[in-house]
């Protein structure tokens, strides 16, 4: 019977939630153990689908107020005992009468006996107890049927933005896989391959449940100036020879926004970050920075006097070695 269900079976443990739960967690709880043990998900699979139907078991009595205070009353008066209809006259050990005949003081313990309205079965007794004008099942009643409405299929979606789009954010318009038209925001921020879940946009339940969810797969296409790196976004800003050894004042591109200018300090080498603080991408976790990484640009062609001065440069005094270190940090692993 369901009464010994209620008895037998710690629901809570079932959906791995406290007895203190609120609704919105245990809801979160049900869905992602509803998505794992889905017989959709695992065909053929007899102990996914017994533990599916014990999870929406579970989720049908606590996720309904009344159910779950009548659920956690016969709990607690229970206190983990079971029960089964009397053997006997006289009320087996452990027996239906003994156990409300010592929770109501009816004859008292296993010697006494406990008398019931005639014609008055269990169902009867726990209903006029908790309110219940009708047996199992009744939706007026304390008690209702177990199973619970079976939750809609989620559907996948795919869609390709561009750079700019990912990096703050639009709303898109696409189909999904069974061809619903359906319109999502896309949060600043998204990344190549990101999945977006998107609640009660996927299929209908079969019988009043709540609906499936879309779970949309984000592709980027690639920006031919920047890149991300987090929340940042990183470009290579070439510099002339002049440039990186005398020092200068370069500007830089912004995504979406005017160039800045960045200071070049004399002597700089190719693979310095400068960075512009606040100019990356910018979602609701946080802001990130422009980082301009310095790329020396060796020239192709040298007039005859630039090879000149190059020359005299370098006849004019020893040259710092470049190599040195990388030869050092070589020979000492």
């Amino acid at each position: 019977m369901a009464s010994q269900d209620w008895f037998d079976k710690d629901f809570y443990k079932v959906l791995g939630v406290p007895k203190d739960v609120s609704e919105a967690d245990l809801k979160k709880a049900y869905r992602k153990l509803a998505r794992k043990y889905h017989p959709d998900a695992n065909p053929g699979d007899a102990s996914a689908e017994a533990r599916f139907k014990e999870i929406s078991e579970a989720h049908s009595v606590l996720s309904d107020s009344a159910q779950r205070a009548e659920y956690d009353q016969i709990r607690a008066m229970g206190s983990g005992a079971r029960f089964s209809a009397p053997s006997g006259a006289g009320g087996g050990a452990g027996g239906f009468e003994d156990v409300f005949g010592s929770m109501f003081g009816g004859g008292g313990g296993r010697g006494g006996r406990t008398s019931f309205p005639q014609g008055g079965g269990f169902e009867d007794i726990l209903g006029g107890m908790f309110g219940g004008g009708g047996g199992f099942g009744q939706p007026s009643g304390g008690f209702r049927g177990f199973g619970g409405p079976t939750p809609g299929r989620d559907v996948t979606a795919s869609t390709t933005i561009d750079f700019v789009t990912a990096t703050k954010g639009d709303t898109v318009h696409l189909q999904t896989s069974d061809g619903k038209p359906i319109n999502v925001r896309v949060p600043a921020g998204v990344t190549d391959g990101q999945k977006i879940r998107v609640p009660g946009k996927g299929q209908s339940s079969p019988d009043g449940g709540a609906a499936g969810d879309l779970i949309l797969t984000v592709s980027v296409r690639r920006h031919p100036v920047f890149e991300r790196d987090g929340l940042n976004l990183r470009v290579n800003v070439p510099v002339t020879f002049a440039e990186a050894v005398l020092g200068a004042t370069i500007e830089v591109p912004t995504l979406g926004g005017d160039p800045v200018r960045l200071k070049v300090a004399p002597g700089t080498s190719s693979g310095k970050i400068l960075r512009v603080k606040g100019r990356g991408v910018k979602t609701a976790k946080g802001e990130g920075d422009l980082l301009a990484r310095i790329e020396v640009a060796v020239p192709g062609r040298l007039t005859d006097a630039q090879r000149e001065a190059l020359q005299a440069f370098t006849a004019g005094g020893p040259q710092e070695n470049p190599r040195t270190e990388l030869i050092e940090r070589a020979r000492s692993v």
